[in-house]
């Protein structure tokens, strides 16, 4: 890695955060794997997530947060049922695909008519938020078709040159990524929440 080019390498909370404020890409531990992310209101940031990824806008992106009112300008209403369903699995490792206003930003949603959103548990990452006083986008950090980076070291090697900051903390030690659930349906789109073993997820 040129030394010029190298990331941001921290285990504190703040700089990672100021980078994120500032519109910058980051790498930050998730649930399962490492995550690449920024702010989810900055297309230019997403739009160098992407290309680092070599992932189309169509297929849209998960956007993670430590409190869902982060995102209410973006989110259309659900039935009450619906809502006591997915607040009761959150926060936690189930992806909610929510129905979305006119507001939420194309690259977010991609080509469909919801967005997938995850209230995380993961403790430093929920700290990230907070401090950033900002949900995240969320995408696992690996190039499209290589294995996720699981440690901040992979990350480093592999996507460092691209990105500007990567938060050195545990992934919470779930051996899957999070599962995906259509809210309107309840449709299970991605595998179900394995048992919760970890105290940090």
């Amino acid at each position: 890695m040129d030394p010029n080019n190298a990331p941001l390498l921290s285990p504190e909370i703040e700089p990672v955060a100021q980078c994120v404020c500032d519109g910058g890409v980051i790498a930050y531990p998730t649930e399962a794997v490492f995550g690449l992310g920024c702010r989810p209101d900055n297309p230019r940031a997403i739009d160098r997530i992407l290309e680092i990824k070599g992932r189309p806008a169509a297929k849209g992106l998960i956007v993670i947060t430590d409190r869902l009112e982060r995102l209410a300008p973006w989110l259309a209403p659900l039935p009450a049922d619906h809502r006591a369903e997915i607040d009761a699995s959150w926060p936690g490792p189930t992806t909610w695909l929510l129905p979305v206003t006119d507001a939420c930003p194309p690259l977010l949603r991609g080509e469909h008519d919801s967005f997938a959103v995850r209230v995380t548990a993961h403790p430093g990452t929920r700290a990230l938020c907070a401090a950033a006083e900002s949900a995240l986008v969320s995408t696992s950090a690996n190039r499209a078709g290589a294995e996720p980076c699981r440690s901040w070291d992979c990350v480093a090697s592999q996507l460092g040159a691209g990105i500007d900051a990567i938060l050195q903390a545990e992934c919470g030690g779930r051996t899957a990524p999070s599962a995906i659930r259509d809210a309107r349906t309840g449709a299970w789109l991605r595998g179900a929440p394995e048992p919760d073993t970890h105290t940090d997820n």
